[in-house]
């Protein structure tokens, strides 16, 4: 997995809708090669809820765990052969010129519904467009 960091406010809007029309081509060419699985952005930290239990309690708040430098903006789920791979891949991320991309491997775990096991994370959601699409690594608003 390819995990998008990044200051939300690093970009303008101008400079956003390029990094989107990027990472679309990067994720249909990913796509073409079939070592693309999904993409997403995420919405801004302002949109986040944070749960956490402590001694049998729930507590929720509004926005991040942490204030960070920068923020998780998306991810791109591949296939690499390697660690090598994966790394001339995160470094076609159009957001890797401005933040950071982080790869991290996937771990399977046994017990699992067959489907989890196969990240499908776009099941029953539109695969193009809105908040969805393969324009992963931005953060939206």
């Amino acid at each position: 997995m390819l995990l998008i960091y990044l200051d939300e406010h690093a970009l303008g809007e101008a400079e956003r809708e390029q990094c989107y029309a990027e990472s679309a081509q990067l994720a249909q060419d990913l796509n073409s090669s079939g070592q693309y699985l999904a993409a997403s952005p995420l919405h801004p930290t302002s949109m986040a809820t944070s749960i956490r239990m402590r001694n049998g309690k729930r507590l929720v708040t509004d926005g991040p765990f942490a204030e960070t430098r920068e923020q998780l903006g998306g991810y791109y789920l591949i296939d690499a052969r390697d660690l090598d791979e994966a790394i001339g891949i995160a470094a076609r991320v159009p957001v890797a010129r401005v933040g950071t991309v982080e790869i991290r491997p996937v771990m399977e775990i046994a017990g699992l519904p067959a489907k989890a096991r196969r990240f499908d994370p776009l099941a029953g959601l539109p695969a193009k467009g809105g908040r969805f699409g393969p324009t992963a690594g931005l953060p939206t608003g």
